[in-house]
């Protein structure tokens, strides 16, 4: 009898094995592992509260600091999302505002509040990929890059990270041919995200450089953004953040950028 369940067993190991073979040899799906990134990147939680603190850095060494606090509320996970964003540091800039009402379907909605001039302005969608208060991060990374905008290819693996290779659909409205990211197998946050020119040169590179739990939620703590022309950079440190506040979707409104919420910027 036991011969017999010898057999048996090893005739079931023979015949599973080409199938474990396959599965073990199966391409992962890029799309799969892209939307498991956009949700790890921008949907912690329901909502988010942080303080961030930007340093930025031109080709000559100059730097200028910038300080704001970032408040989010999603409607639904990988679905609408809105940011404000309210700087407080330095006096040149306190007082501005930043809102972001992100649309995956369609163009997202934005606004900035000039304090000094008194003035809000809607940023177009066509000014999504530029500067975002002189900074090396462009207005369309506050919100992030709706994944439905590219095509997504798998390059590789190893034990750390899923190495993705992205090709806009539309590259007339974007300033680089391609991107590739570098994703965390752990957690799925997007470790390096560098965008190539049609030469297949890197010129712009975005890092993530600590990263920490909290509240069980993997956290960029720092991270950094690199003009791979020049040498010019922006650093940003996020700090206090918080997930779960209860944060009310009424708050998101064009009354909050000349008036923001001070209740919920300074914690409740």
């Amino acid at each position: 009898m036991r011969n017999i369940k010898t057999i048996i067993f090893v005739i079931a190991f023979i015949n599973l094995a080409p199938l474990q073979s396959t599965l073990a040899g199966q391409t992962p799906d890029a799309n799969e592992i892209v939307n498991k990134a956009s949700l790890a990147a921008y949907y912690g939680g329901d909502d988010g509260r942080t303080l961030a603190r930007m340093k930025i850095v031109d080709a000559n060494g100059r730097k200028q600091l910038r300080q704001f606090t970032i408040l989010r509320k999603d409607m639904e996970d990988g679905g609408e999302q809105k940011f404000l964003l309210v700087f407080s540091r330095p006096a040149d800039v306190k007082g501005t505002v930043f809102m972001v009402h992100k649309k995956p379907q369609s163009d997202d909605d934005r606004w900035l509040f000039l304090p000094a001039l008194d003035l809000v302005k809607r940023i177009s969608a066509g000014d999504k990929r530029t500067s975002f208060v002189g900074a090396h991060y462009f207005y369309e990374d506050v919100s992030g890059r709706v994944p439905t905008e590219d095509n997504h290819i798998f390059v590789s693996e190893d034990d750390e990270f899923y190495v993705l290779k992205h090709i806009p659909k539309d590259k007339t409205k974007v300033e680089f041919d391609y991107y590739k990211t570098w994703i965390d197998k752990n957690n799925y946050l997007p470790m390096v995200i560098e965008y190539y020119s049609a030469s297949g040169k890197a010129i712009r590179k975005i890092e993530a450089l600590d990263v920490s739990e909290i509240q069980g939620i993997a956290t960029v703590n720092k991270a950094k953004v690199s003009n791979l022309n020049d040498g010019s950079y922006t650093l940003m440190e996020f700090r206090k953040m918080k997930y779960d506040l209860g944060i009310p979707e009424d708050i998101f409104n064009e009354r909050s950028l000349r008036n923001p919420p001070r209740i919920w910027l300074k914690g409740k």
